[in-house]
């Protein structure tokens, strides 16, 4: 599995957040990179893409090599079946891409790109790029599970086709007409999400975020705290983020004020209007205390003192020394193994790991319904469609159908 390399200070991947918050970049600088087992599994998938992508497209491994690094990569403790199949999906979009060509693309992996042109020292790694007639595309592959990445207007997508332009430039010329980005995430959604755009389009967007670049890298940026916070190295210790979030004469300013005691009809009661800003706040005033319980935590564990703070043991459960052996001694005891046991069937997401998605799809598709979920609130941002009442009876009729 490749060693990662170190991250450019204004990289692809940070770009949602350094072209809103230009002073991210050399504020983070002062506080340690860390990597959690997520980024660990994320790495590991990525080789096993990288394997399997090789060998499909290109002739740089012979089917033994092949399966001697791979059994290698399976070794590794964090190795999980799902990572076979969604390494396979991900292959396979690559496949249908490629098909979509008159006549076979160039393909390559992990291709190092520089786009330094617009961003200070800035560089990258594309997971994939396919290049054929007038279109190049790039093809980033994400194995989180959390959030959903979109490729529309997607910065980090965008730098890596400036910088994969740049490369294939001298042996292409002006052929490469449209950019198609495209980012796979199998474990959430079924079909990758593309972004395809015209060269020019890439250049001009390019040209429109050097100055911001140029002022996050000499530290004469803002700090604009946002959603964007979510990844950045010092949310819990960033003072703009709290003074941000213990605004609370903002929060004052939204409530209407009623000097007399005995309001009259209607008088103190918060609009839908105030309620919806409200709403906005507080989601984001949750999220950052969160992350402040989470740094004290860490820090007390480490040995630190948060004043006023300790860590305690949380909740557990009780648990068997030997599930097995005190199952056999219950049985020993006269009760029947029938009443200790339950006979449970795999769930529909169990039975899809187990068969892979084509046959589950062959097999079991026509007994599979998706009724709508249950409603939730969301910003206007959300992808999403709105939810609406005829919507749900029309899924609900489609389901008991």
């Amino acid at each position: 599995m490749p060693t990662p390399e170190k991250h450019a200070l204004l990289s692809a991947s940070s770009a949602s957040r350094w072209l809103k918050c230009t002073a991210a970049p050399r504020f983070e600088e002062q506080f340690p990179e860390n990597t959690s087992e997520y980024a660990e599994e994320g790495r590991l998938a990525h080789a096993i893409c990288e394997l399997k992508v090789i060998k499909h497209f290109t002739t740089a491994v012979t089917p033994r090599t092949f399966t001697t690094r791979l059994n290698k990569l399976k070794k590794d403790p964090r190795y999980t079946p799902e990572m076979d199949k969604t390494s396979d999906l991900y292959r396979d979009h690559l496949t249908e891409k490629a098909m979509q060509y008159d006549i076979k693309p160039a393909v390559a992996v992990e291709v190092r790109v520089d786009f330094d042109e617009y961003v200070p020292d800035g560089f990258g790694t594309c997971d994939c790029v396919m290049i054929g007639g007038d279109t190049l595309n790039i093809t980033d592959y994400k194995h989180g599970k959390g959030v959903p990445v979109s490729a529309e207007n997607n910065p980090q997508m965008r730098l890596y086709a400036l910088g994969a332009l740049k490369r294939y430039k001298p042996v292409y010329g002006d052929c490469i007409k449209n950019v198609c980005m495209t980012i796979d995430q199998p474990r959430i959604q079924d079909e990758p999400s593309s972004e395809t755009i015209t060269v020019e389009e890439l250049l001009a967007w390019g040209e429109s975020i050097k100055p911001i670049a140029a002022k996050a890298y000499m530290g004469l940026g803002s700090f604009c705290p946002g959603e964007h916070c979510r990844f950045c190295r010092g949310k819990a210790q960033c003072r703009a983020r709290a003074d941000q979030n213990t605004a609370l004469e903002e929060f004052k300013d939204c409530v209407p004020q009623n000097g007399d005691k005995t309001p009259l009809f209607g008088q103190g009661v918060l609009t839908d209007e105030e309620i919806g800003d409200l709403l906005i706040r507080g989601k984001e005033l949750v999220k950052w205390y969160g992350d402040l319980e989470e740094y004290a935590l860490v820090s007390i564990l480490k040995g630190g003192t948060i004043p006023g703070w300790k860590a305690v043991a949380g909740r557990s459960n009780r648990t068997f020394t030997d599930t097995d052996a005190a199952l056999n001694a219950a049985m020993d005891a006269g009760y029947d193994k029938s009443i200790l046991y339950d006979l449970k069937p795999k769930t529909l997401t169990e039975l899809e790991k187990l068969m892979g998605k084509t046959e589950f799809a062959d097999k079991l598709g026509s007994f599979v319904v998706k009724p709508l979920g249950k409603p939730t609130l969301a910003p206007l941002t959300d992808k999403r469609e709105a939810y609406t009442p005829a919507a749900a009876d029309f899924a609900e009729v489609l389901s008991n159908g």
